[in-house]
């Protein structure tokens, strides 16, 4: 396997030389997070102006080979826990496993198999004496919580302790089609959320960035409050963010940073909807 000295500003999903599972230093996950990517052919059913994915395309995944899955995840498990990839592959402060999460290069929950794949994740964790102690998450855009089979995998998730990270980076149609390129209403989000929050804590996760240097427009912030506003009860809270990794989109020259200000008054703000905010600048 190649010997990649993994680091928070490089999310490859080649890094351990397999096909879907891939480590990553997380920042907010706040150590090694074992990524399994269920798009490996780069498509993705949303386009995100930030998204750090290369050759990103409009799709689904193929079939996924859940044999060869089991496979990786063994494998990887076994690297981490007895062989020399902490010492060789991570920086001495961040030398731990802290979660397992359905990530990667496009929509995880699109794949047909991610009720399945949920499903054995949980069995190899059991079987690595990990169960209970590597939290399993998923980090989905929710726009397809209305499948059945998605909500079963969401439940499976819950099942295990874990927690889903939903998207939501706008509180108008506007402004979901402007940064992640999909049409979508607001009450329409809130209600998949509200879905997602039944079957397993759920924290919002979003992303928030200058375009062409100017700030999110406040009818913008009023929005994206307005739609968490009524869910506050039901929510784990809000991990709050901005830029860490050069976007591969095409409107990538036109982003900007937050400043670490500017997301602490932001966060204060959703506090006050009675919501925990983590912040990550």
């Amino acid at each position: 396997m190649p010997r990649i000295l993994l680091k928070t500003e490089d999310h490859s999903r080649d890094s351990a030389g397999m096909r879907y599972v891939y480590p990553v230093i997380s920042r907010r996950a706040g150590g090694v997070s074992v990524g399994i990517n269920l798009n490996p052919n780069n498509a993705c059913n949303w386009r995100c102006v930030y998204c750090q994915v290369p050759g990103l395309t409009r799709g689904g995944p193929p079939p996924i080979d859940l044999a060869l899955l089991e496979r990786e995840l063994n494998e990887f498990l076994t690297w981490a826990g007895s062989g020399d990839f902490m010492a060789t592959r991570v920086p001495a402060g961040a030398r731990r496993l802290v979660d397992l999460a359905f990530s990667g290069n496009g929509e995880p929950t699109s794949a047909a198999e991610f009720a399945d794949a949920v499903a054995l994740a949980g069995r190899v964790l059991a079987a690595h004496g990990l169960a209970g102690k590597l939290v399993m998450r998923v980090i989905t855009n929710g726009s397809l919580l209305d499948r059945k089979s998605v909500q079963a995998g969401i439940a499976g998730i819950g099942g295990f302790g874990g927690e889903v990270w939903f998207k939501v980076d706008a509180g108008t149609a506007a402004g979901f089609t402007r940064i992640n390129g999909t049409r979508v209403r607001p009450d329409l989000v809130a209600r998949r959320l509200a879905a997602c929050a039944a079957l397993a804590p759920t924290w919002v996760q979003t992303c928030m960035f200058r375009i062409d240097g100017e700030l999110p427009a406040e009818q913008e912030l009023h929005a994206y409050l307005a739609l968490l506003a009524p869910l506050a009860p039901v929510l784990a809270g809000v991990h709050l963010y901005s830029l860490a990794r050069p976007s591969m989109q095409k409107e990538a020259p036109r982003l900007g940073r937050m400043d670490a200000g500017w997301l602490e008054q932001m966060a204060a703000r959703i506090r006050q909807l009675g919501l925990a905010v983590r912040v990550s600048p």
